[in-house]
């Protein structure tokens, strides 16, 4: 059993931490991966959950490599996530803009859980705790491709569909468009080529 007040007991209650947001996850995936309509989006949600399951048995194997018990504290932290995504699937959002949204709540967990690994897998090492490391950064590696694939999906077209819906009703006259002051550029002679047409 770790002592308290020594890094051992800190590094044993960040892993109850962890496990017990890869558990809250393997809930919350499924609603993402439901709430997706992109099938590529809903297919990496549902690849990932079968990850997650995964890293919670390698963290089992951690507890067991170090002679702790497996077990769990509530992570506050990957709770109040979940809930942000939640409320962002309760929004009225078009197609396009709720698979953005889910992107953003799902790397949101993700970097959660990166630093979280990063830090275990770092405090293993320095303690020499090889096997543990090795089984963490397993998980890490996981969670960085996770995010990576999200990362692709919206860059590949995701974003730019939803922007793209914003915009689309916005067809003004051309004497009524606001000129585009583009980086760098003067404020003033942005105004200035801004002049009136004269109506006859």
């Amino acid at each position: 059993m770790a002592e308290a007040g020594t890094l051992h007991y800190a590094f044993i209650d960040e892993l109850r931490d962890t496990y017990d947001a890869e558990r809250q996850l393997t809930k919350a995936l499924p609603k993402l991966a439901k709430a997706a309509t992109s099938p590529q989006l809903r297919a990496a949600f549902t690849t990932h959950l079968e990850e997650t399951k995964g890293q919670i048995e390698r963290l089992e194997q951690v507890f067991e490599s170090l002679d702790e018990k497996v077990r769990g504290k509530h992570c506050d932290g990957i709770a109040g996530i979940i809930e942000e995504g939640k409320s962002i699937m309760e929004e009225d959002f078009d197609d396009t803009t709720m698979d953005a949204c889910l992107i953003a709540a799902g790397q949101r967990a993700e970097h959660y859980e990166m630093a979280a690994y990063g830090t275990l897998v770092a405090w293993a090492r320095a303690m020499g705790h090889s096997e543990a490391a090795d089984l963490l950064q397993e998980n890490l590696d996981e969670e960085q491709a996770a995010d990576e694939k999200l990362s692709t999906l919206a860059e590949g077209g995701i974003n730019q569909s939803a922007a793209d819906a914003a915009h689309s009703d916005g067809d003004e006259d051309e004497e009524d468009e606001p000129v585009a002051v583009s980086a760098g550029a003067s404020p003033k002679k942005a105004a200035a080529k801004a002049k009136p047409k004269v109506r006859r």
